[in-house]
């Protein structure tokens, strides 16, 4: 009776290890729909952190994030910090990535690195982060950044992995 509990305990153990391992990287790799963060808790930001505002959070992130995509990274960049969470990592993204695709390479670079901080395992920033580096012309950066979001996706199949590819091989640009 006790080895057949031990061996529960194994398997129930190694069943919460596979979980955790395994819902990880899918909310790691960045998402076109986060989730917010709480407001700082600090006393400076007061208000009251509901389903309203977590729908405000949303949908204004939505919003500015069509804007830098639909190519209006100004907008988009005003509309991210409208937001008042640039120590998101998902808007510290594409903040940085606006900056990236108006030639503010310094400025886009401390938006990557904010975002890394906020969130270290956040795919679509290292594949971003990586074809700053490819334009940049530091090849083996990029490829380093490459290995980091294959590691963090755990496969050559997503999204973030093939647009740096493309980028490192010249076969496209993002």
């Amino acid at each position: 009776m006790t080895r057949t509990l031990h061996r529960f305990g194994i398997l129930a153990a190694a069943a919460l290890i596979a979980i955790a391992f395994g819902i990880k990287p899918v909310a790691a790799v960045g998402t076109d729909n986060p989730p917010p963060t709480p407001p700082p808790s600090d006393g400076k930001d007061k208000k009251k952190f509901d389903e309203k505002s977590q729908r405000e959070f949303l949908n204004g992130y939505r919003a500015a994030r069509e804007m830098i995509l639909a190519g209006r990274y100004e907008a988009g960049i005003k509309a991210m910090h409208a937001l008042g969470r640039d120590d998101h990592a998902d808007v510290a993204n594409y903040i940085g990535y606006a900056n990236r695709k108006l030639g503010r390479y310094e400025d886009s670079k401390l938006w990557y690195e904010a975002a890394l901080k906020a969130d270290p395992q956040h795919a679509r920033t290292w594949s971003y982060y990586g074809m700053w580096h490819a334009e940049q012309g530091n090849r083996l950066m990029a490829e380093d950044y490459l290995q980091k979001v294959k590691l963090i996706c755990h496969s050559e199949k997503c999204t973030e992995f093939k647009q740096l590819r493309a980028v490192i091989d010249g076969t496209g640009s993002y």
